[in-house]
């Protein structure tokens, strides 16, 4: 037996059913080994090794298995580390399998010789060479146990392409599979008893209690517990970005989104005004507090935590409890310990003066949400998108670059769905992912129609993937942000005080044409009215990948919902009142 075909063999022993990646000199055995077994492990092939790991990326995202993609040597190897530096600090499960130059070419010159354990050590959960055909089955069982266990994660494997090659005698080694392993979070753990009664108490007995569901939450699919908890103890809820979907959006108790980016004024005000915060699957890192900045009545001795990782606890803030334990499973056990009738009376007034102050901003943003104006203006794209997708009615897997949409979709969209689910890249925010992300997002779960958001900026770095869309008959609808320019940075340069910006701005994509080009059905919307007919348009289309060319007004025009920005420019970034802020 091949080392080519043990690979194969233990990754459908894995449950592994879809496998991403860009061909190679080094990559032909494994991938005659894989068209061996076309009937039950299919691979995708990208135009661009990063776009492939963005695939992954999303499929580990939207899905409770990881994500899998490979790569040649060399320069692919060098592609891929943007996706597997995002998935591992966003605590998405991606498998990346290196298929490397062979063993004895080591130190001789050869064409594409790179140390890629090493390369890939510091932004992986575990980064290993194969040296040993032998150590494979090893090594796949380690990987995906790592990747699942604990706090998920990226994990790299470096195989040289004589591994593959080599025969192996099936008597020496065992193709077994961890069943604990084949998805996440593999062996799930759970605090003491004391830890939760502790922790019971502090939300039965606070007046303004607080739970924050994180991007944590989404991993472990834990929305249902969190809304369940949030119910019978009458607690309201705010989510940090990228637990943005841990409720409907139109539920009494789900306030908003917390800090500092597309943040709502009435949940970060919840934040400074709550006696008693319960972080669910948060890092409360940067964003979330503003860089540490806020609230500004610190959180120290007024927080719990409950988080798979113990080493973030307490990184940032004295917690009054710290709860380390899978989200899903400390959360069922919380329901379980709560009094059969707590009392819920004791909460009324703060929840509704929460509501009170998010219905006011409702009421506010109106005007900002029906403005007829050109560019369109991304509040009235929103309100476009929000109207198209409850018409549709059915759910998606909506993933948004972390650039241009970002800070107004975060704000204004809403998600009634909860079979919907929204994903950001946050950890570092590299553009170029959305559009390939709708390809991983559609294979997780072909019942949810992938949507991807991203600006021309964006667009320009992976439009080549618009064929691999095509070729695979993707139904994925593309929204392209279409003004220009880096929006973010332009704003940052504005902010700053300098209107004569300095390498920000390019030519404006014909994205209709572009798309077209490639086989795509596009349309282009200058209006609400074109846009509400276009979006109408790609909704009912099924037939394959659709796009629609926005033009819209750029972030870089007026300050977005941003804290710190709105800060600096002397606002008060907690009022609900609508206000469009100008730079200079």
């Amino acid at each position: 037996m091949r080392g080519a075909d043990i690979l194969v063999e233990m990754l459908i022993g894995y449950g592994v059913d879809v496998i991403f990646g860009v061909p190679g000199d080094t990559t032909v055995p494994f991938y005659e080994a894989l068209q061996q077994r076309e009937g039950q492990i299919r691979h995708v092939m990208a135009r661009d090794e990063r776009s492939a790991g963005y695939m992954a990326d999303a499929y580990g995202r939207f899905t409770s298995k990881p994500g899998i993609f490979e790569c040649p040597s060399g320069a692919g190897a060098m592609y891929s580390l943007p996706p597997v530096a995002e998935s591992n600090s966003s605590s998405v499960p991606v498998i990346l399998l290196t298929i490397d130059i062979p063993l004895p070419g080591e130190g001789r010159g050869v064409l594409t010789e790179l140390d890629c354990a090493r390369l890939f050590e510091p932004i992986t959960k575990m980064s290993v060479q194969v040296k040993s055909p032998e150590k494979l089955p090893e090594i796949i069982r380690r990987a995906f146990r790592v990747a699942c266990s604990g706090k998920p994660g990226a994990v790299h494997l470096q195989i040289p392409e004589d591994m593959l090659l080599a025969e192996v005698d099936e008597a020496r080694i065992s193709l077994h599979v961890e069943k604990d392993c084949v998805q996440f979070p593999a062996f799930p753990t759970l605090p003491s008893r004391e830890k939760l009664d502790g922790l019971m108490s502090l939300l039965t007995e606070t007046k303004r209690p607080l739970i924050v569901s994180g991007g944590g939450v989404n991993r472990s699919c834990a929305g249902s517990e969190v809304t369940a908890l949030a119910e019978k103890l009458n607690v309201p809820v705010c989510t940090t970005m990228t637990g943005q979907g841990t409720m409907p959006d139109d539920h009494r108790l789900a306030i908003g989104v917390i800090g500092d980016n597309g943040f709502h004024p009435h949940a970060n005000w919840a934040l400074e005004h709550a006696d008693f915060v319960l972080f669910v699957g948060s890092r409360m890192g940067s964003v979330v507090t503003i860089g540490w900045t806020f609230p500004k009545e610190t959180l120290n001795k007024r927080v719990a935590q409950i988080d798979i990782d113990p080493e973030i606890m307490a990184n940032n803030y004295e917690n009054v409890i710290s709860i380390p334990g899978d989200a899903k499973l400390v959360l069922k056990r919380l329901i379980e310990l709560a009094p059969d009738q707590p009392d819920v009376t004791r909460t009324d007034a703060w929840v509704n003066e929460l509501n009170a102050l998010r219905s006011d901003f409702w009421k506010n943003a109106e005007i900002l949400l029906s403005a007829e104006s050109t560019p369109l203006r991304p509040e009235r794209v929103v309100r476009c998108f929000n109207d198209a997708l409850e018409a549709y009615g059915r759910p998606a897997h909506i993933y948004s670059d972390a650039g241009t949409p970002t800070p107004h979709m975060t704000r204004f969209l809403k998600l009634r769905d909860r079979r919907t689910r929204f994903a950001i890249p946050r950890a570092f925010g590299g553009l170029g992912s959305a559009l390939p992300a709708t390809v991983g997002a559609w294979f997780a779960d072909k019942q949810c129609r992938p949507i991807g958001m991203f600006g021309d900026g964006s667009f320009g770095m992976t439009v080549g993937e618009l064929e691999t869309l095509v070729r695979l008959q993707v139904p994925a609808i593309l929204l392209l942000f279409n003004n220009g320019t880096f929006g973010w940075i332009k704003g940052l340069h504005r902010l700053n005080g300098h209107n004569q910006c300095f390498g920000v701005d390019f030519m404006p994509p014909r994205g209709q044409a572009i798309a077209e080009a490639f086989g795509v059905k596009a349309w282009t919307a200058k209006d609400s009215r074109e846009l509400d007919a276009a979006l109408a348009n790609a909704f009912a289309y099924t037939e394959g990948p659709c796009l629609i060319d926005i033009h819209v007004e750029s972030i870089a025009d007026r300050v977005p919902p941003v804290y710190s920005w709105l800060s600096k420019r002397g606002r008060d970034p907690l009022s609900t009142t609508a206000e469009e802020v100008r730079y200079l």
